[in-house]
């Protein structure tokens, strides 16, 4: 065979594979269009089961309009690319929902109707010190029926959680029925007429916050039902409930009902005086409250004997004679002591806690307890009985030995729980018409928190009388945490199931690594030479210690000498500290390679086979169907 007829079949092989090539690409894109494979380690591109049936269940269509400053923003690339993450999840939740979700992106340019816009949905325009215009990154929402809802700003820093603020955003949409809460508490919380003082009383300010955003209903501390409208119980400081208002809490839990509890060993708050035959409080007209009943039988229990006392997060006070003094009792919790992985605890900076309990699980429980708020290891329990006697919180430390544990102060409970009542409905209650639950069907949703100090003002707001208006100042995020986690528990199962994922800014890890293996390698090196040039001045300063003469300026035979070789030392170990930084490029510049040639070249051939494979399985299929 000629050179030229060799030439001639190489240039039509070359031919033939470009060929193939661009047909397996163009029936791949014809096969596999609308098909997506995640990937990614964490999956991050993959809806999460409970937003799949978020979207699922809107009944009328939903409009969403991201608001994002694109041209304001061209000089800040994390903004602009964490806006990318932003557009991609909308694009995903609106693909999921079947055309039941439209998504609008809009540029509120300064001075523009788009920026009106953005500002009537109350948007917040960030200022930067590199951009002279506000920058908008937030989300606001219609339905069919006119209501709105929006997120001011997207943070972030707040990423893992963008899914869940999504979903809960589309779900107050399609649900817009403001939430029902009702709160049962035994302490004079909300507002009412003072007896003592013949004047109105105040309500707390946890719950003037709360009614800013729920349908809060105050529940006498004897009733024997909860009303089916309401999605979450409230319970304070339940002391001394009677049996029927307990089945009755019990029974709601167990029908799919979410609660919020707040018990306490000592309630600094309660203003009722302890009985001073028994200064723990366990008696009906002590401080310390319990729903020993219903918790023994999920198998979690609350010390009601002991509080927590906590060497390392102890909150400072006043002491006798105007002294600062560090209180064990009064414990403030920094990000280190909270689920940063929960929505609930998310993004808080300090929960503020007075004598809180420890909330344990027994091996055989029913539940299951995560952990939201935790002590620090220098914690240890500290018998409430101490308490009727204190003069000065230093007393306090006396024989305290931390314990070298983390205590749960407030945790989730879930499960499908057993009723704390398995013969049934106790004499009085209210039976209707409704049959008695003995286990719940599907598993509960139940925030339980061993502190009721937690919620009074002085523990997380000051409040301030400015012209008849109370302006509340926080100082802590107590508030935060209760609407936080009453917001979560009003949304269904599936939103409540929506965990914070994993960040999507990933980092070159191996590349680190390899940075990492030479930095050490460059710091040994370096403090090598160092050591030795240390070695060299010493000698050097011994040399000249020894002369005898009185030519001090001039250097000695034996100090050229030394100073010669330390000269020829130090340019071997610089010459060794540029070879580890060689080798470190080298070992990133290898890498490159291969994810390139990976990338540019395994990646779509493999896909492309794929696109072959799936062609010839269908032609066969079809061929088959034909022949029979």
């Amino acid at each position: 065979m000629s050179s030229t007829t060799r030439a001639t079949f190489a240039r039509l092989g070359l031919l033939a594979v470009a060929v193939i090539f661009v047909v397996a690409v163009s029936l791949a894109n014809m096969i596999l269009r609308g098909a997506r494979l995640d990937l990614t380690e964490n999956r991050l591109y993959t809806l999460a089961p409970g937003t799949e049936r978020v979207l699922g269940s809107i009944a009328e269509p939903i409009h969403l309009y991201f608001f994002f400053s694109d041209k304001a923003t061209t000089d800040i690339p994390y903004l602009r690319a964490y806006a990318g993450r932003v557009r991609d999840m909308l694009r995903e939740l609106a693909q999921e929902s079947q055309g039941k979700l439209q998504v609008t992106e809009i540029d509120p340019v300064p001075f523009s109707d788009e920026e009106d816009r953005a500002t009537q949905f109350g948007l917040q325009g960030i200022r930067l010190e590199n951009t002279a215009d506000p920058v908008f990154m937030g989300v606001a929402g219609t339905n069919s029926v006119g209501d709105d809802e929006v997120i001011a700003f997207l943070d972030p820093t707040k990423e893992a959680f963008l899914e869940y603020e999504l979903a809960k955003l589309v779900y107050s949409l399609a649900n817009p029925k403001r939430p029902v809460v009702a709160l049962l508490s035994s302490l004079p919380i909300s507002a009412g007429f003072d007896p003592m003082t013949q004047q109105i009383r105040q309500p707390w300010a946890i719950v003037a916050q709360l009614r800013q955003l729920f349908d809060v209903r105050q529940l006498d501390a004897a009733a024997t039902s909860i009303a089916d409208d309401v999605q979450v119980l409230m319970v304070v400081h339940p002391k001394a409930l009677s049996e029927q208002t307990l089945y009755a809490i019990d029974q709601f839990i167990l029908r799919g009902g979410r609660a919020m509890l707040f018990v306490d060993p000592w309630a600094e708050v309660d203003p009722g005086a302890p009985d001073p035959m028994d200064p723990s409080g366990s008696t009906p007209g002590g401080r310390s409250s319990e729903l020993a009943r219903l918790l023994a039988a999920w198998g979690v229990g609350v010390d009601t004997g002991n509080f927590v006392g906590d060497d390392r997060w102890a909150l400072q006070v006043m002491g006798p004679a105007q002294r600062p003094v560090r209180d064990i009792g009064l414990v403030g919790v920094p990000p280190e002591g909270l689920d940063a992985d929960d929505v609930v605890t998310a993004g808080l900076s300090l929960l503020n806690f007075g004598f809180a309990g420890s909330i344990t699980l027994d091996e055989k429980a029913a539940a299951t307890l995560t952990p939201l708020v935790h002590s620090s290891d220098l914690a240890a329990p500290v018998a409430t009985a101490a308490l009727g006697f204190v003069t000065d919180p230093q007393m306090l430390r006396e024989g305290f030995k931390p314990t070298g544990r983390q205590y749960t102060l407030a945790a989730r409970i879930s499960g499908k729980l057993p009723s704390a009542f398995p013969q049934g409905a106790p004499g009085g209650a209210a039976a209707g018409s409704k049959p008695h639950i003995a286990a719940a069907a599907e598993a509960v949703n139940v925030v339980l928190v061993a502190d009721v100090d937690f919620l009074s003002d002085r523990l997380w707001v000051q409040t301030q009388n400015f012209f008849g208006q109370r302006l509340n100042n926080a100082f802590a995020n107590n508030g935060d945490f209760v609407v936080n986690a009453l917001d979560n528990l009003v949304g269904s199962s599936d939103l409540i199931g929506i965990r914070g994922r994993a960040a999507f800014t990933r980092p070159f890890t191996r590349v680190q690594e390899l940075r990492r293996v030479a930095d050490d390698r460059f710091r040994v090196t370096e403090e090598r030479l160092q050591g030795e040039l240390r070695e060299t001045e010493e000698k050097l300063t011994a040399l000249q210690a020894g002369r005898e003469d009185r030519n001090a300026m001039i250097l000695s035979p034996e100090q050229e000498q030394e100073l010669e070789r330390f000269r020829d030392q130090r340019i071997g170990i610089r010459k060794e500290l540029r070879q580890v930084q060689r080798n470190l490029d080298r070992d990133i510049e290898r890498l490159g390679d291969w994810l390139k040639a990976i990338n540019i070249g395994l990646v779509p051939l493999l896909i492309s086979i794929l696109g072959i494979v799936l062609v010839i399985a269908r032609r066969r299929r079809h061929t088959g169907t034909t022949a029979s």
